[in-house]
């Protein structure tokens, strides 16, 4: 358990702390900000998920770094980042302001992306992460911190921000998928 695998457990452990702030209303209070209003728990809950999100490239780092990579993080991590990813979406779901299908969509890649990485494991072959998939990964990331800020007015070309971002995550994560079949078909041809 080297220190980046200690980093990827702390991203875990913050996701239900994060989720809680978020989903329970403990009445403390609302932040105006101009004219919208933000309760106490959205900030707190936004906080969380950025610091747990931001664990995501301070473990990658360190292990790099100081050249600590193990299959232990290999596991971990990504298993850390789909929890987070998915636990701040689906709570989003629940309070009304994330549009389910685009839920439906992302963790239907997740299982097909992680499918086929299990067909290729049984031939001996890894499929490493791509570009794609963590500029898909860094798009959900903003999508979820735009949402849960919903109430602060921030247009892009005369569209929310956090509109257009909920789209631009929904097209990143179909481009990453299609792009991690298409370059791996192979795997699948010979698995028959």
């Amino acid at each position: 358990m080297n220190v980046p695998n200690q980093i990827t457990v702390s991203r875990m452990l913050l996701i239900p702390i994060f989720v809680v702030f978020l989903l329970v209303d403990f009445s403390f209070g609302d932040i105006s900000i101009g004219e919208q209003v933000l309760p106490i728990e959205h900030i707190i809950a936004t906080a969380i998920f950025i610091v747990a999100s931001a664990t995501d490239w301070l473990d990658g780092y360190y292990a790099r770094k100081y050249q600590l990579v193990t299959n232990l993080g290999k596991f971990l991590d990504p298993l850390a980042d789909k929890l987070l990813i998915t636990a701040a979406l689906v709570s989003l779901v629940e309070l009304g302001l994330f549009p389910a299908w685009v839920v439906i969509l992302i963790i239907s890649r997740e299982f097909a992306v992680t499918g086929l990485r299990l067909v290729a494991a049984t031939d001996g072959e890894v499929i490493a992460a791509s570009s794609l998939g963590k500029w898909k990964t860094v798009t959900q990331i903003v999508a979820a911190i735009a949402v849960m800020l919903h109430n602060i007015p921030f247009q892009f070309l005369g569209v929310p921000f956090a509109e257009m971002m909920i789209y631009v995550a929904a097209f990143m994560t179909v481009w990453s998928g299609w792009d991690y079949f298409i370059k791996n078909k192979h795997i699948l041809a010979k698995s028959k």
